[in-house]
């Protein structure tokens, strides 16, 4: 029997690619460092029965075109804007996501930027590092306390509920805004739902955490940041594309918010003439939510699964 051709988009260990020859054709992008190329990925898709991809590669409309033996897209991510699922759904291509695996590693990160941001971690490291420390002063690097303040977090799916459970630990009061209620987090945490505005006019911290859709594009814009109060910091560990980048970069300048941690931009990657990086109140990360060795293990592992289950089982884990 012939094996589906498998192709993978990114260089993963060996010992994972081992355990799936047995089953699959393989073929696969050499380079852990840098993208599959996007002539080679026209190229490679051609011939391909299934696609194990990063959020890193964009699967659309002429890709799809391509894939005339295509048959599941295992994308390494829980967010797949990455993916015109619409398109492939007409080609009845399957669309599998890894959710839950990386749900705690992520708010772990979510609360580490949070906490870098406002205690200035980050610009402290580098202010040794430059040997620019001389002395002791009273408020050298003070930044703003994290206990008992209002957290928002805006987007109150897996990850929102885990961050929610760390803020608890720190005695804060957590505001949320989500498409639908969340009651257990209402109940277990005393989150209290809010409308959006209120949100941004209460909350010391502002944490994004929404899947990037139509209706969240720019969500937060120059009225959102407008509305904010000026001690506030936002957070953003969920896409870049949520965010007017020049409208948070006018807050930031103006100070009508007192800072920002990013793990992600509406363009990745950036470089270091990008002009939020070039700001002392802001905390930039490399998109490093998940990254975890074991949490980006699950995920891999898990993208497998979903494979080996549309090919040879009941069909795949987690479809989209």
């Amino acid at each position: 029997m012939t094996k589906p051709i498998l192709y993978i988009t990114r260089k993963v260990p060996d010992q994972i690619v081992k355990k799936i020859t047995s089953n699959f054709d393989v073929r696969m992008w050499e380079y852990e460092d840098q993208p599959v190329p996007r002539n080679v990925l026209l190229q490679e898709v051609r011939n391909a029965d299934g696609i194990l991809c990063l959020i890193s590669e964009q699967i659309d409309k002429e890709i799809l075109d391509q894939a005339k033996r295509l048959k599941i897209i295992s994308n390494m991510a829980v967010g797949y804007d990455n993916i015109d699922v619409l398109a492939a759904r007409e080609k009845g291509i399957v669309v599998t996501n890894t959710p839950d695996v990386l749900t705690e590693t992520t708010a772990d990160l979510t609360f580490a930027l949070l906490m870098a941001t406002a205690r200035r971690l980050v610009e402290a490291s580098d202010y040794i590092r430059n040997d620019q420390w001389t002395n002791w002063s009273p408020y050298l690097l003070a930044g703003s306390d994290i206990h008992r303040k209002t957290i928002g977090i805006v987007g109150m799916g897996r990850i929102g509920h885990a961050v929610a459970k760390r803020a608890k630990g720190f005695d804060m009061s957590i505001l949320y805004h989500n498409r639908n209620r969340n009651r257990n987090a209402e109940v277990e945490l005393q989150a209290e739902y809010t409308d959006f505005e209120s949100l941004l006019r209460n909350a010391d911290f502002v944490v994004s955490l929404v899947p990037h859709t139509l209706e969240t594009d720019q969500l937060f814009n120059k009225e959102a940041f407008a509305k904010m109060k000026s001690s506030a910091i936002f957070i953003n560990a969920s896409r870049g594309k949520v965010v007017d980048e020049d409208a948070l970069l006018h807050a930031l300048h103006t100070k009508e918010i007192k800072a920002a941690g990013l793990d992600v931009f509406s363009t990745e990657p950036i470089r270091r003439d990008h002009s939020l990086v070039k700001l002392d109140n802001v905390v930039c990360l490399p998109h490093i939510g998940s990254a975890s060795v074991e949490t980006r293990t699950r995920m891999l592992q898990l993208c497998i699964e979903n494979l080996e289950g549309y090919f040879f089982g009941k069909g795949p884990k987690t479809p989209v």
